[in-house]
C-alpha cells in the first residue's frame, strides 16, 4: 500500500512536469523577445514545475575527461563484472604506465553511486578508479534472490578479486562497515587479493559514540517497527515486482525532514536565481537536486540487517560480526593499512564513530594507521567540495601511495 500511494503521487508529479514543459515552451519566446516581467516569473515557475517529483533513473557520472599531470585524458566507463545487484564499473583512462588501483565502495542508502562523482573525479587524477555501481532493487527480479548484509560484503570481496592483487579500498559513509568486514574476511582466508590499504570516510563504525539524530532514530524503536512501517512491496509495473524493499523515497523524505528549512530555502533561492537570470547559481542548485532526488530502493533484508547490526546491536563495534554464519575478527587484519577520515561538523556520522576502526584493528602496527579530522566540514564535505579536493584528498593520495 505504501508503494502504491507513492506511485499515484509519482503519476501526478509526471502530469505537473508535463504542464511545466508546456508553460516553459510557451513563455520562452516572450523572454527572448525582451519582455522581462512577468514572463521571467512564469518561466521560473515553469522550471520549478518541471522539477516536481523524484526519479528512479541513475544519473550519468558525466566524467568524460580528467586532468592527469599536464594534459587532459579521455575517460570511458567499462563494466568489468556485473551481478543482478551491482556492477564493478571501471573508469578507464588511456595512459602509459600504471597508477594505484582503487575501489570506491559506494553507499547503498537510497541514492545511486553517482552521488560520489566528485570523489571519483578527484581520485582519477592519480589513481586507476573502480566503483561499486549498485542497481536499484525495484528493477531486480525476485528470481535473483535476496540481497543482505553478507551479500554486500561478498560483492566487495568478489570485486577486489576481479581487480587483482594490490588494490586499495576507499569506502564512503555506510559501507565503511562492510569494507572492514570484507578486509577481515579476506585476511582470515589469506585471500591474495586482500586490499593493500583501506580508507574509511565518515562511516558508522561505532554509532554509540556521540550519537546523532540519525543514530537515535535507528535505535528509538524495535526492529519489528521498521519491518512493519518502512518496508514495502514493489508494484507490478516494475521488473522487481513482488520484491520487498526499503523505498528510496523514504530515505530522501527522512533526510529532508532533518533539514527541512535548508531545502525550502534552496528551492526559494533557485526560483529567484532563475528570475534574476543567475544561471550559474541556478545550475548549481539544480545539479545538486537532480542527484538528491534520484532515488534507489534497497533490498529489505539489507536495510533491516544493517539497522539491526550497525545501529541497534553495534555488532561490529563489539567485534562480534559474523559472515555466512561464522564469526570474523577484525584483529585478523594485519597487512591492510588503515586510514580514517571524519568531518568536524558531520551530523550523520559524528566525530569518533569512524576512528573507532583503529581500536578494532588492534593487530595493525601503528605506522600502518592514520586518522584525519577535516575542520569546517559536514558529512558531504568529507568527500566532496573544495576542502576535500585541497586538504583531505592530498592526505588520502599520499596514504595510498605510501602503501602501494
Amino acid at each position: 500500500m505504501l508503494y502504491d500511494t507513492f506511485e499515484v503521487q509519482s503519476d501526478l508529479a509526471a502530469g505537473t512536469r508535463a504542464w511545466g514543459r508546456l508553460l516553459h515552451d510557451g513563455v520562452s519566446p516572450w523572454t527572448q523577445a525582451g519582455y522581462a516581467e512577468p514572463a521571467t516569473w512564469w518561466l521560473a515557475a515553469a522550471r520549478m514545475m518541471m522539477r516536481t517529483g523524484l526519479t528512479h533513473a541513475r544519473p550519468d557520472y558525466g566524467i568524460a575527461r580528467v586532468r592527469v599531470g599536464n594534459r587532459d585524458v579521455p575517460v570511458s566507463e567499462e563494466a568489468v563484472l556485473s551481478t543482478p545487484f551491482g556492477t564493478l564499473l571501471h573508469f578507464r583512462k588511456d595512459l602509459v604506465g600504471e597508477q594505484p588501483r582503487v575501489l570506491v565502495v559506494a553507499p547503498l542508502s537510497g541514492h545511486f553511486a553517482t552521488l560520489l562523482r566528485s570523489t571519483v573525479r578527484t581520485l582519477l587524477a592519480d589513481h586507476d578508479v573502480y566503483i561499486t555501481d549498485w542497481h536499484n532493487a525495484r528493477d531486480v527480479p525476485v528470481e535473483a534472490g535476496p540481497f543482505g548484509f553478507d551479500d554486500y560484503v561478498a560483492h566487495v570481496v568478489r570485486f577486489l578479486e576481479a581487480m587483482g592483487e594490490g588494490a586499495h579500498l576507499v569506502a564512503v559513509c555506510q559501507p565503511a562497515v562492510q569494507a572492514l568486514a570484507a578486509a577481515a574476511v579476506m585476511a582470515e582466508s589469506r585471500n591474495a587479493a586482500h586490499p593493500a590499504s583501506m580508507t574509511l570516510m565518515a562511516g558508522p563504525v561505532d554509532t554509540r559514540i556521540n550519537p546523532t539524530k540519525v543514530n537515535e532514530l535507528a535505535t528509538a524503536r524495535p526492529i519489528e517497527w521498521f519491518e512493519r512501517n518502512l518496508i514495502a512491496t514493489v508494484p507490478r509495473r516494475h521488473a522487481g515486482a513482488g520484491r520487498r524493499v526499503y523505498p528510496g523515497f523514504m530515505q530522501v523524505l527522512a533526510f529532508m525532514s532533518m533539514n527541512a528549512g535548508r531545502h525550502m530555502h534552496g528551492h526559494v533561492d533557485l526560483f529567484w536565481n532563475i528570475v534574476r537570470g543567475e544561471e550559474d547559481k541556478a545550475h548549481q542548485i539544480e545539479t545538486f537536486y537532480d542527484e538528491y532526488f534520484a532515488v534507489l530502493d534497497l533490498a529489505a533484508e539489507f536495510y533491516i540487517e544493517t539497522v539491526r547490526t550497525v545501529f541497534q546491536e553495534a555488532t561490529l563495534a563489539r567485534n562480534a560480526l559474523t559472515y555466512r554464519g561464522a564469526p570474523i575478527d577484525m584483529r585478523a587484519i594485519r597487512k591492510t593499512a588503515l586510514m580514517t577520515v571524519e568531518g568536524e561538523r558531520d551530523d550523520i556520522c559524528s566525530v569518533g564513530q569512524t576512528m573507532a576502526a583503529h581500536d578494532l584493528c588492534s593487530s595493525l602496527r601503528p605506522f600502518r594507521k592514520r586518522h584525519h579530522l577535516q575542520a569546517g566540514v559536514g558529512h558531504y564535505g568529507v568527500f566532496s567540495g573544495r576542502k576535500w579536493e585541497n586538504q583531505t584528498y592530498p592526505l588520502v593520495r599520499n596514504f595510498i601511495q605510501a602503501n602501494a
